[in-house]
């Protein structure tokens, strides 16, 4: 095609004829007269950023740059020799990677397809990158899909990249100098671009996710453990925290399933993930979809911190419940021998310390496969024993709130636990033990050992707590301000780890940037709509880490009179 029919196919174009094209590529056209104000005709070069922009357009897409790079060497590898340079470019169109034939280097850069070139639709007209970006689908712009006609003798094939939040973060294109007529010719192309797209997201994905679950899934068992299909990361509750493209597209119908627990999409719950590591046959892995239909998963497990925890607890799934509180890491040692015992358990401690998570994770470690989790307020004698009717073998018996659980099943729960002896109870409870007022016959079935959770005002590790939580909800740049950061220090906290949970999720909403400031912060519970909390002077500097400033705060008072009350009571640092 020459030139001059070229541009008169885009003037028909614009005036409405259907001639053959894809409609992205025709109404990428329009956009580009109607809106970009270009010109066909003109012989427009590649626009090439400054090298000092191409130094902070590389800075900021480092992660994804070191995430692609394997899968790039290895595509590369895959098309050798046949003249295919490829490129990656950040969300705005810039090209911040590189892989090409050192022989053609002069050539690929009179080209634009090279380091620093900026293939943005505003700017280089149709072209690969540009409507990958505003379709943000997978493309080919083959010769004369390009508007400009500097450009028509490419051919190029891109595929868009999602961060783990669903936003585009990349685009990677496969191009060719030159090209058979036929665009079908490019088919291959195509597949190997988008199947390289998805194993840069599956790779960030992991990459973001050492310390949370990943699920990965997979319509064959084949491939479930080398090339699966999507996968998303859930923290220790089953929020989805983050999913793959082909994730998205999977559970589309469901909408946004960000911030949502996985089994209000899937058929399974973070207790059942377990059963799908490796160690069980990949087509033992079975997940049910809500449409009836089925897939493989594959389940990987948060690895444990590097940093060695001081207590006996070495790793595994309990050394992720705290950071170096001394009072946190004796009910945790406590928790992991108990872990394993057959003996019924009772967890204590205010609302929101966690204690149905200590319950589940004490589970995972144990030995029990059988899971069942029941809320004990209204429970009905026929509630409690349908829910147990299929049960089999050793099974662990989450019973949350015991002391809300009514009189007339109190009875039925006794009988239960004599006629399954297999059956190991794990109670949580709001209020102390001896406050319970369950009968007696009961209380013993349920109360071998107790574990008594700390609230989050007299743990130590707040810093820690507040890093872990902000890392699993935030983009791993957002981070507090140190004022932000110290106001959370001196908080209350009547609500604990749910509190805490709901007050980073309503910053990190709110803020505008990467820095979450005092602004951001939701206020603070209202004191009298929370309970009152008598704490001792060391109670509160301990908590605090004998920081004046951040128990003055606590407290509401100011440092001077921390330190007047210090020296009356006769009390000092440790340290």
């Amino acid at each position: 095609m020459t030139d001059r029919q070229h541009v008169k196919e885009i003037e028909q174009v614009l005036d409405g004829t259907q001639t053959g094209r894809d409609s992205f590529v025709s109404a990428s056209w329009r956009r580009c007269v109607e809106i970009y104000g270009m010109d066909p005709a003109r012989n427009e070069p590649a626009h090439i950023v400054t090298d000092a922009e191409l130094r902070d357009h590389r800075k900021q897409a480092e992660w994804m740059i070191g995430a692609a790079r394997s899968s790039l060497q290895s595509l590369f590898r895959q098309v050798a020799g046949q003249n295919y340079v490829l490129l990656l470019t950040d969300a705005k169109g810039v090209c911040v990677d590189f892989f090409g034939d050192d022989l053609f280097v002069n050539d690929l850069r009179g080209a634009g397809l090279y380091l620093g070139s900026n293939w943005s639709e505003e700017l280089a007209g149709t072209c690969g990158v540009g409507a990958c970006i505003v379709t943000q689908e997978p493309v080919t712009i083959h010769q004369d899909d390009h508007f400009g006609s500097a450009h028509v003798s490419l051919s190029c094939t891109a595929a868009p990249i999602f961060d783990s939040l669903g936003s585009l973060a990349a685009v990677l294109d496969i191009s060719l100098l030159r090209s058979p007529t036929p665009k079908r010719s490019q088919n291959l192309a195509m597949s190997l671009v988008t199947n390289a797209a998805r194993r840069v997201e599956m790779a960030n994905l992991m990459a973001e996710s050492r310390r949370d679950w990943v699920l990965r899934l997979s319509d064959s068992p084949e491939f479930l453990d080398v090339d699966p299909e999507a996968a998303v990361r859930l923290d220790g509750s089953g929020r989805v925290l983050g999913y793959t493209r082909g994730a998205r597209r999977l559970f589309m119908e469901e909408g946004n399933i960000l911030g949502r627990r996985i089994d209000e999409v899937l058929g399974l719950t973070i207790d059942d993930l377990p059963d799908l590591m490796r160690d069980r046959p990949t087509e033992d892995r079975i997940i049910e979809l809500r449409d009836g239909g089925a897939l493989f998963g594959h389940a990987i497990a948060p690895q444990a911190p590097r940093t060695a925890l001081r207590s006996s607890r070495q790793g595994g799934p309990l050394a992720g419940l705290a950071g170096d509180d001394p009072a946190m890491e004796q009910v945790l040692a406590r928790a992991a021998k108990l872990a394993r015992t057959g003996v019924p358990l009772l967890i204590s401690g205010e609302t929101g310390t966690g204690k149905a998570k200590l319950a589940r994770t004490m589970h995972m470690v144990g030995t029990a496969s059988g899971f069942l989790s029941l809320d004990c307020a209204g429970l009905s004698p026929a509630a409690l024993q349908q829910t147990c009717a299929g049960v089999n073998g050793p099974a662990t018996l989450v019973l949350r709130r015991i002391e809300d659980l009514p009189e007339d099943t109190a009875g039925a729960l006794a009988a239960l636990l004599d006629s399954h002896a297999s059956l190991r109870p794990l109670s949580t409870s709001c209020v102390a033990p001896g406050a319970l007022g369950l009968p007696r016959p009961l209380f013993h079935r349920l109360v071998g050992a107790t574990l008594s959770l700390p609230p989050l005002r007299q743990r130590q590790d707040m810093g820690a707590l507040l890093d872990r939580m902000l890392r699993r909800r935030a983009p791993d740049d957002m981070r507090l301000s140190p004022s932000a950061r110290a106001a959370l220090l001196g908080r209350q906290w009547p609500g604990n780890l749910r509190e805490l949970e709901q007050v980073l999720d309503v910053a990190i909403a709110l803020c505008e940037g990467r820095v979450i400031d005092l602004p951001d912060l939701p206020a603070p519970v209202d004191a009298g709509d929370a309970p009152a909390v008598e704490e001792s002077l060391e109670q509160v500097m301990e908590a605090c880490g004998w920081n004046m400033s951040f128990a003055a705060r606590r407290l509401g008072v100011n440092r001077s009179t921390i330190l007047r009350r210090l020296r009356r009571a006769g009390l000092q640092s440790p340290v």
